[in-house]
């Protein structure tokens, strides 16, 4: 019986101004259990010493070391874009500059892409830290709301409904089959309401490729010169049944019209991208229904029956606010009908 070779394996890592941090994390990478089998660095103009840095880590590593200089500030985005264009493993873990990877990092991700041959892309947890690694502040899929409810759905299929309501895709704490790179890339210049790693988890839902691994693999470190990073959210505006029926309608509208707007664009991204992934159903239906709503007409008898079709159907609740209780979907679709 034939034995598969094993995978190899690159860390695309991108840097700009990373010479307070590299150290943990570069030395982190040296203490994995399975090593990369090389490193791809793309420096996007830094103005401290990080690269001379790099190359005195190049010189000595265990593994091949590449390091390139852009000539012009590419941003995260192309940069990333960039370093996974340049690196030969057959499996691709993104890196940040700034965080710390535990030892089994490489092992545990490389051993589940071997167990599910299908999955294009996995992504892990997380701990979040403060400036100096120290303490475990909380898990990071608790501060993007990817709770075990929300992980069930996403085992049921929902992935694509999941990464619509916000992205879950830590880049830094992503692997990639790199024969999926030619699908992902590249990455369009602007998707409304996502960057790199929110791209690539939305083409790998809309393809069905994507798994999660259920396991805080590294530490994910917060400082103020974090170029990308996770933020409290703003709360939301209550709106009470009052303002409902009161506030001028276009106030009422300009999110709804905003979300549809969103929608809209990231479908035409992907249709041009992906146009038959199975996922893409996902995508279409909750358009239809933001567009619906953002459309909805200026007379009320004429809003009663596409609104009572999409409740019927369940899309209010299907795209309510996972926060808002039973009761939002159904003043959603009052004010659509009163407002």
């Amino acid at each position: 019986m034939a034995v598969l070779a094993r995978p190899t394996c690159s860390i695309a890592l991108c840097t700009y101004n990373g010479e307070e941090f590299l150290p943990a994390q570069w030395q982190s990478i040296l203490d994995q259990e399975r090593l990369p089998d090389e490193v791809v660095i793309c420096d996007d103009e830094s103005t401290d010493g990080t690269v001379a840095l790099l190359r005195q880590y190049a010189a000595d590593a265990p593994f091949t070391v590449r390091i390139l200089e852009n000539k012009k500030r590419l941003g995260y985005n192309k940069n990333f874009e960039q370093v996974m264009q340049q690196c030969t493993g057959d499996l691709i873990f993104i890196c940040d500059q700034d965080d710390y990877w535990f030892p089994e990092k490489i092992s545990t991700m490389s051993r589940f892409m071997a167990d599910h041959p299908t999955t294009k892309l996995a992504f892990c947890d997380a701990w979040v830290t403060d400036e100096q690694l120290q303490g475990r502040q909380s898990r990071f899929w608790e501060w993007i709301r990817f709770d075990k409810a929300t992980q069930q759905r996403w085992k049921d299929g929902e992935a694509m409904e999941i990464m619509l309501d916000g992205n879950r895709v830590m880049g830094c704490a992503t692997v990639i089959r790199r024969d999926f790179l030619k699908t992902l890339l590249p990455i369009p210049d602007v998707v409304p309401g996502y960057i790199y790693d929110g791209w690539l988890g939305l083409v790998s839902a809309a393809c069905e490729v994507i798994q999660f691994i259920d396991e805080p693999l590294q530490l994910y470190r917060t400082h103020m010169q974090q170029q990308v990073g996770v933020r409290p959210e703003e709360p939301k505006e209550r709106i009470r049944l009052v303002d409902r029926v009161a506030r001028h309608r276009a106030k009422k509208l300009a999110p709804l019209r905003d979300k549809q707007a969103q929608l809209a664009t990231i479908s035409q991204l992907l249709a041009v991208r992906v146009p038959n992934a199975p996922g893409l159903p996902q995508l279409h239906r909750r358009l239809e229904h933001f567009t619906m709503r953002s459309c909805l007409p200026h007379f009320r008898a004429r809003r009663v029956l596409p609104v009572l079709h999409s409740l019927q159907k369940g899309n209010y609740k299907r795209y309510a606010d996972v926060s808002a209780n039973w009761l939002a979907p159904y003043l959603a679709a009052l004010g659509d009908l009163l407002e």
